[in-house]
């Protein structure tokens, strides 16, 4: 298991390169958004829970853990690079070769992991739902500290609204709005 910590503490200093493109000097790290990823979820998902809808606290918590895992060995590759190389397929790759450290729990974790990239669970649904909405407030963030030409990052705003679970967390994502016009 050291070779897998020591292997995704990569991930603490691993910029996220979308935001670098884009002129952000010193932009969070991957580590940075998947701890934020996690903490919506926790929310999110106990919110959910709340109102009746039966989902797992702790498997979604789980996905948001894993769902980045793989840039530690690939990086975090920007749009631009995607057009050329099969992310989902390489990341895939690398969670599965990450995730034989930890022997039992790697078959569990890694089917956690497509979860999230199938979006074929609530909970992993949920997670994609935590990771766009995580973006579009780091978008917020940034261009509050005065960085513009944001616009692609804000178009998560689509999804979020074509979401299962916007009729839910609606007044979140038009309070999200309403700071950015505000």
């Amino acid at each position: 298991m050291i070779k897998l910590f020591l292997e995704i503490g990569k991930l603490k200093r691993l910029p996220r390169m979308g935001w670098l493109l884009r002129g952000i000097p010193n932009p969070e790290s991957v580590a940075d958004h998947s701890f934020r990823v996690a903490f919506i979820t926790l929310l999110l998902a106990d919110e959910l829970k709340e109102k009746g809808i039966n989902i797992n606290v702790e498997k979604a918590l789980k996905i948001a853990l894993l769902h980045d895992l793989g840039e530690s060995k690939i990086t975090d590759l920007p749009l631009e690079a995607q057009r050329y190389i099969d992310k989902k397929k390489a990341e895939k790759k690398a969670v599965m070769e990450l995730l034989l450290e930890v022997g039992d729990k790697s078959f569990e974790y890694f089917r956690l992991f497509e979860e999230y990239e199938e979006e074929s669970s609530l909970e992993g649904r949920l997670v994609k739902f935590a990771d766009k909405l995580e973006m579009v407030l780091q978008a917020y963030e940034y261009e509050k500290a005065g960085f513009r030409d944001l616009d692609e990052f804000w178009s998560a705003l689509e999804y979020l609204k074509k979401s299962e679970f916007y009729e839910h967390f609606r007044e979140l994502i038009n309070e999200i709005e309403k700071l950015r016009k505000g």
